[in-house]
């Protein structure tokens, strides 16, 4: 059996939602991270979601996959999606990819 440690914390307050993600993102988290925060997004509906990705440990094409799909859900709600305090290994990944065309990004 794979066991993938993950999860996340939520704030939220004025249209802002700010959710601490934490562990590993990788193709057994993201399902179950997708449903959670499309189904948090949609209850919120806030005008800026911020990721901070500073318990990030690891992260594959799925964790990619699940930002960018947070980003159109985002996008079709009307707002803006922001990644901060990403670790180094975390923002090369987001680099490489060329996230920084679709998010605010705040390094540190």
């Amino acid at each position: 059996m794979i066991h993938t440690d993950y999860g996340y914390e939520v704030r939220s307050g004025n249209r802002l939602l700010r959710v601490c993600l934490y562990g590993e993102i990788d193709h057994h988290s993201a399902a179950a991270l997708r449903q959670d925060l499309d189904e948090l997004l949609l209850r919120e509906r806030p005008l800026r979601l911020v990721l901070d990705l500073s318990r990030i440990e690891f992260m594959d094409s799925s964790g990619l996959g699940l930002l960018m799909g947070r980003y159109r859900l985002m996008k079709e709600l009307g707002g803006v999606t922001a990644i901060e305090r990403a670790n180094a290994g975390i923002m090369k990944i987001l680099r490489l990819a060329g996230m920084e065309r679709f998010f605010e990004i705040a390094h540190g």
